[in-house]
């Protein structure tokens, strides 16, 4: 099985177990003289074999990650570490260009001199172009990221 077959099949367990939780809660009570709409304890007991399946996918894939080598950039798991701080990075300096340039306030402009005027504390036009650069690098990292993904077959 490839990592990628791997991350998808532990999306659809995460989906199934938030499924399951619900059906749960839905059955866990019922009004007296009347059935309850599922058998809660059957739920429970597929709940535990889908949370151990995925037990075992996500140790297996973290130890994939932990493994495969991406480029120069290390393992895998060095990677992710890098996209989830490119995204970080992307998001903080995106806000602080925004927040400088006055988005979010509705762009009021003055409309008499005796009103303050508003000025910007940061540059903008490059605060924006270090964020497109930061977009570029996410994008081409994720590329790499994927690439990996559906190439590197998950460990045991």
């Amino acid at each position: 099985m490839k990592l990628g077959e791997a991350l998808t099949e532990r999306a659809e367990a995460a989906r199934r177990v938030e499924q399951l939780r619900t059906r749960i809660n839905g059955s866990a009570r019922y009004q007296e003289g009347e059935l309850p709409p599922e058998d809660a304890t059957v739920l429970l007991t597929e709940l535990d074999q889908v949370l151990d399946n995925l037990e075992t996918l996500i140790r297996r894939i973290n130890r994939t990650n932990a493994a495969v080598p991406v480029d120069d950039l290390g393992t895998l798991t060095d990677a992710l570490a890098r996209r989830d701080v490119l995204r970080l990075r992307h998001a903080a300096i995106t806000a602080a260009a925004d927040a400088a340039a006055g988005s979010g306030r509705g762009h009021l402009a003055r409309q008499l001199r005796s009103e303050l005027k508003m000025l910007a504390a940061l540059p903008v036009a490059e605060l924006r172009e270090r964020a497109d650069g930061l977009a570029g690098q996410l994008r081409e990292l994720e590329v790499r990221i994927q690439r990996t993904n559906w190439e590197a077959d998950l460990l045991d």
